[in-house]
């Protein structure tokens, strides 16, 4: 089994089809073009079994936002194995080669949304954030706050969007870690376009900009699907993205609340502290769903905890385990705004995808002692 780069068209798309069998079908060869305006293809890697391509992974250039900063990071995407070479081996194999890439890179870290929340473990992933879907019914969807006369929302196209929304979403990256810089290709070919294979029952994708004071100050990405049960219209509001500047935002989800001939209205992906929740009159109405949502690994464990901040300027020292990359393991003294391995006494125990989840803050160690996974080695650590 031979895992490699790509090196050509032909390769990506039939590497990407690895887990396109399993989501729809294979790419086309313009589908894959498409794609590898945001992944090189240096950066896809193919599992070889023979001639035939077996599996694949692949690896996105991003830059994350940490606490106190931002960091690079590879964003692992399109991993899978055919049925035929599955429980072989081959994901492990994959997922080696492409963490030494990562971390040869310079990436202290690795980030993925799993499509299986239980398979990257393994290999030192841990769960950093939580996220919520919510579905609220039409009559419910009041909001508490008066409406701001200093915020106007108009409609927009696509393309006037490429020109406004930039701004207003690298306003909100660069302030909440776990989120990540969007390059322009991202934005055209995954954000900002609307081709028909991605469609919601046929729904195109809408764009409304909130101003305030005459700025564009949040936007949001929707769909208005259709549906008639008999003569109930049972359609939907698919909110896609909504984001923006304090004040603007809630007036944001004004808008998509009031929007006709729909009977509930549905968002994912929205963070576990939204203030949508304490701005509706009916919050009890509003069914949120808590999921898991961004796993990263920590690839360079002693530039990862360095580039980061603390709340606290009492040094700590970690005892970490990482059976799958074990140039990590060992003893790690966080002070003085730096991380350095030591032979000093360890304040906590725990493996990499322990650190992991703790990595952006969205978790707190206590959280992992209560749980069994992490152990407290001196007391009040």
């Amino acid at each position: 089994m031979e895992i490699r780069p790509v090196q050509n068209l032909d390769e990506f798309a039939r590497a990407v089809g690895a887990i396109g069998h399993y989501f729809g079908g294979w790419p086309t060869l313009e589908q894959a073009e498409r794609f590898g305006r945001i992944l090189p293809l240096d950066r896809m890697h193919a599992a070889f079994d023979g001639e035939t391509i077996v599996g694949g992974t692949g690896a996105l250039p991003f830059e994350l936002t940490i606490p106190g900063g931002h960091l690079r990071c590879g964003g692992v995407t399109v991993v899978g194995v055919l049925p035929t070479h599955r429980r072989q081996g081959v994901l492990t194999k994959m997922m080696r080669v492409q963490l030494e890439g990562i971390r040869d890179r310079g990436e202290p870290l690795a980030a993925l949304w799993a499509s299986e929340e239980a398979i990257y473990r393994r290999f030192g992933y841990g769960m950093a954030a939580l996220g919520t879907e919510m579905e609220l019914a039409r009559g419910y969807q009041a909001l508490r706050v008066p409406a701001d006369p200093n915020v106007s929302v108009r409609l927009v196209s696509l393309e006037e969007a490429k020109e406004l929304v930039p701004p207003i979403y690298e306003r909100a990256w660069l302030r909440t870690p776990g989120m990540y810089a969007r390059s322009p290709d991202w934005w055209e070919t995954r954000i900002l376009d609307d081709p028909p294979d991605r469609r919601e029952d046929g729904a195109a994708k809408n764009v409304a900009i909130a101003d305030l004071d005459g700025v564009p100050a949040a936007y949001a990405l929707y769909r208005v699907v259709t549906k008639w049960e008999g003569a109930v219209n049972a359609g939907h509001v698919r909110i896609l993205e909504a984001m923006g500047d304090d004040g603007a935002e809630v007036e944001l989800w004004r808008f998509l609340l009031g929007l006709d001939w729909v009977g509930k209205f549905r968002a994912a992906h929205l963070p576990v502290d939204h203030p949508l929740l304490h701005a509706l009159v009916y919050p009890r109405r509003a069914l949120f769903r808590v999921y898991d949502t961004l796993f990263i690994r920590l690839v360079d464990v002693g530039a990862a905890l360095a580039a980061r901040s603390y709340a606290s300027e009492e040094p700590l020292v970690l005892e970490l385990a990482d059976a799958f990359l074990p140039e990590n393991n060992g003893r790690w003294r966080i002070a003085n705004g730096g991380a350095e391995r030591t032979d000093g006494d360890a304040d906590l125990a725990l493996g990499v995808t322990e650190a992991a989840s703790l990595y952006l803050g969205g978790f707190g160690a206590s959280e992992l002692v209560r749980a069994g996974l992490v152990r407290e080695l001196s007391e009040g650590a």
